[in-house]
Formats: structure tokens, sequence, C-alpha cells
């Protein structure tokens, strides 16, 4: 594997702040280490998390405030979702450093309107299910990239609980549904092999159903299971039991869901590009409130890039991560073979990991990436091989070989993840540029100036009184 040693320019093009918040109007140029690194990174809520705390708040029996929530597209579609069919969302100051509190307050919930579901999967398969249980027609659309994400079983979940839904046959973007106010439930069989958010959609939304619901999935495969056990977790802590009398089935009573207020941890998942960095730049990279325990799939991340030779400590609540003197440093990466099937959206970055290891790789357990905000092992296989790589992609995964990367147009497809792999690519390759770097703002608005930052960290100013030299 070729790569380019530490970079060395005469100027920084990152100070300019176009390009340092993510605004540039032009690709934007992936920056290269100078060295290795020493850096701490805090990072916004999980928006896995942040977005499950605000439909149950929506339907809760108070007010719950959410604390240090997650401020991004995917979090505001499903603020503007709520508030449209009436739920009070009120913006307060809170103590985080990525923007302010969210207090909710339910109120009946009216029909009537357009839900914009951009491109997130969240809002697309929580919020129908919400929906049904409004009074009067909901519509729901999305960028035109979310058409072709999988919602048949939304659709045919809506229909078996006696919601009338309107799709001109497509299964998918744009729809519509007639809620009546209430939703009897019952029991339903889902085959939701495409993705878990169905069976999470309607978990969310089952303890307002007239009878409750118990779910039976009866597909071939169940991917991102521990996206499910999130959403039983946050109901649990609202006092909503789940009870799984046997694999791949869930019963929910009518019951209560308790207001509360709610610190969300930040976005492990969205960890993944920055540790990444210390195996290819080197040094250390530590990661700031890091949950001792947790249901988030970004949990995963140590022991998986332990593969490649990353070495990880939880310490005092902070995650540090040693690249040793990586790969620019002169050490190898190794290649890895792994199933990713509970683990899905942490493979842009394995993989890209993956393209600059000397041995082969074979990322497995995946196939259902092709229906996420692109066909994400298609585009992996078609950025890498467009500037010199050699993936092949297989039924359920890639098989990544060794090659002589060179630089060129690295294209994001409108995924936060497509860009940030592309990012990591850009820390040993010479003349990455990534084609629309704002698409991080579905889960990382902040993502350019804290990879800037990463890379490039600002010299810390230190008062001479305060250290006693003067």
């Amino acid at each position: 594997m070729l790569v380019s040693k530490y970079s060395k320019p005469e100027f920084d093009p990152y100070q300019n702040d176009d390009l340092v918040e993510g605004k540039a109007s032009g690709p934007w140029p992936a920056p290269r280490p100078f060295g290795p690194l020493n850096s701490i990174v805090d990072l916004p809520a999980s928006k896995s998390l942040t977005n499950r705390e605000l439909v149950l708040s929506a339907i809760a029996d108070g007010p719950s405030l959410l604390k240090s929530p997650l401020h991004s597209r995917d979090t505001n579609l499903m603020v503007q979702a709520l508030r449209s069919l009436g739920v009070q969302i009120a913006e307060v100051e809170g103590q985080g450093n990525f923007g302010n509190d969210w207090l909710i307050t339910p109120a009946e919930l009216s029909g009537g309107v357009t839900i914009d579901c951009g491109l997130a999967g969240t809002v697309m398969r929580f919020m129908p299910f919400v929906a049904a249980l409004a009074l009067g027609p909901v519509a729901f659309d999305g960028d035109p990239a979310a058409r072709k994400r999988p919602m048949r079983t939304a659709i045919q979940s809506l229909r078996s609980l006696g919601v009338d839904v309107n799709d001109d046959g497509r299964a998918s973007l744009p729809f519509s549904l007639y809620g009546t106010g209430s939703v009897q439930g019952g029991s339903i069989e889902i085959d939701a092999s495409e993705s878990s958010q169905f069976v999470s959609g309607l978990l969310l939304a089952a303890p307002r159903f007239e009878q409750g619901l118990t779910i039976r999935h009866v597909g071939s495969k169940l991917p991102s299971l521990p996206h499910i056990e999130m959403t039983i977790d946050v109901l649990a802590n609202r006092s909503v039991p789940v009870n799984t009398p046997e694999p791949g089935v869930w019963v929910v009573e009518n019951s209560p869901i308790a207001a509360k207020e709610v610190i969300l941890e930040p976005d492990l998942s969205n960890a993944a590009p920055f540790l990444a960095a210390a195996l290819i730049a080197g040094g250390t990279v530590s990661v700031q409130a890091w949950p001792s325990t947790t249901t988030q799939v970004g949990a995963e991340l140590p022991e998986i890039l332990s593969t490649f030779g990353l070495k990880c400590e939880l310490r005092d609540g902070t995650l540090l991560a040693n690249g040793g003197s990586g790969l620019l440093g002169g050490s190898d990466i190794p290649g890895a073979d792994l199933d990713l099937s509970q683990a899905g959206e942490l493979a842009p970055t394995v993989v890209a990991i993956a393209a600059l290891a000397s041995t082969p790789s074979r990322i497995t357990g995946i196939g259902h990436l092709r229906g996420h905000e692109t066909d994400r092992l298609l585009a992996l296989a078609t950025e890498l091989n467009g500037i010199g790589g050699n993936v092949t992609e297989l039924s359920d995964g890639l098989q990544i070989e060794p090659a002589e990367l060179h630089g060129g147009l690295w294209h994001s497809y409108g995924d936060h993840r497509m860009a940030t792999a592309g990012a990591i690519i850009g820390l040993a390759i010479d003349g990455i540029e990534i084609e629309d770097i704002e698409t991080t703002a579905k889960t990382l608005p902040e993502f350019p100036s804290l990879w800037r930052q990463l890379i490039h960290p600002e010299p810390v100013s230190v008062d001479p009184l305060s250290i006693g030299l003067i």
C-alpha cells in the first residue's frame, strides 16, 4: 500500500471559514495531518437516541426535557414533523456545547399536514405510526434519494393495523395515510429484513395503541438488532416494558409513557472516523463522555478497530485510542474478516480503513446497506475503485484487496457516512477532494470543523501568570 507521508504544506488552506464550516461551493480538500495526533474530541448527542426520545416525549403523559440533544438535519426534521402534528417543542437554554435543550409538551395530534422526511430513516419509519394516532390526513415525502429507500414493511404494517394508506402501489415515498385518532393494535407479522427501524417505529407507538401490540418478525434475517435493543431500553426508562417471549417476537401493552428529563449520550458511531484517524496518522485520540454502558452500536468500535491494530482504553469516562506510529509513521494496517450484521452503520469507516490495509479484508453482513441513504456497497466500491482501489461487491458485503490509491474526487451521494469515509482516505492519500461535505450535517453538522481541529489543532494559549512563569 503506497501512502503519502505526513503533509507539510507551506500554508493551511483550512483556515478558510467556509472550508472549516463545510460551506464550500466546490469540493472540500481533505486535510492531511502534519504529524502524529494528540487530540481530544467532544461529540454532540446520538441521533438514534435523540429521535427516539423525541417520539416518546411527544406521546408521553406530560412534558419532557431533553438535555444536550443533537441539533442536526435528521433531528430537526423530526422536530418539524412532530410540531406539524401539534406537539409543542420549545428551545430552552442548556449547559451543552452544541445547542439548546428541548422542552416537549404533548398535545392532541391532528393531521392535514405534509411531513418532510428528508433522507432520515428514523423520520420515514417512525413517524407514520405516530401519525396514525392523529386525526386527519398526513402525507409523507422526502429527498429524491429517500424515494428509493425501502418502505414496503411500514406501509404493509399500517394497513395490517387498519390504517388507510395511499401509496399508488409504490411501496415507497411519497405516500399518505388517514388517521382516525386511534389505532386498535393487536397482533402483526412483519418482515424487517431490510431495516430494524420498522420494528422500532412500531414499538415506540405501540403503548398508545388501544390493545397494545404483539410484533412477530417473519423475515429470514434481522439486521442491526442493537437498535431494537436501544428502543426497548428507552421504553423501559419511561416505564413501558417490552416482553420478548421468543426471538423475533415483541409484546407491548397499552400503557402510560412517563414524562422524563433525559440527558442524551454523545453519538458513538460518529466517533468512528475520529478513532480511525489515530490508526492512520498515529498518536492518540481521546473521545470525551464515552458511556461505560450503552445500547449504541458505536460501543463496538474499540473491539472492531482493534482488529486493525488500534489500542483503546476507557478511563474515567474518556475513551483513549492509541494508533502507535500509525500508517503514516511506517506501521502497516492488517486486513480483517468482519461480520458487521449488527453494526452496519460502522461499515463505511471500516471499509475505508481496510482500503488502506496491507492485506485483504472481507466485510460481510451488510447487504442491507444497499437500502440506506444510498446503496453504500455500490458507492464504496465505486469511489474506492475510482481512486485505484480493488474492491469487489459480494452478495452481503465487500472484498477489499490492497491497491495503490491516488487522489481524486470522492462523491458522497448525499450520504454523511460516505463523506466521512472519504475524509479518512484523505488522511493518507494526497489530493482527495470530497464532493458535498455539507451532507455531514445529517447527523454531525460540526464535522468539518471538528475534523480540522483533530488534524490541525489550534495552539492552546497559556497565561504565564497561571503557571508561575512570571
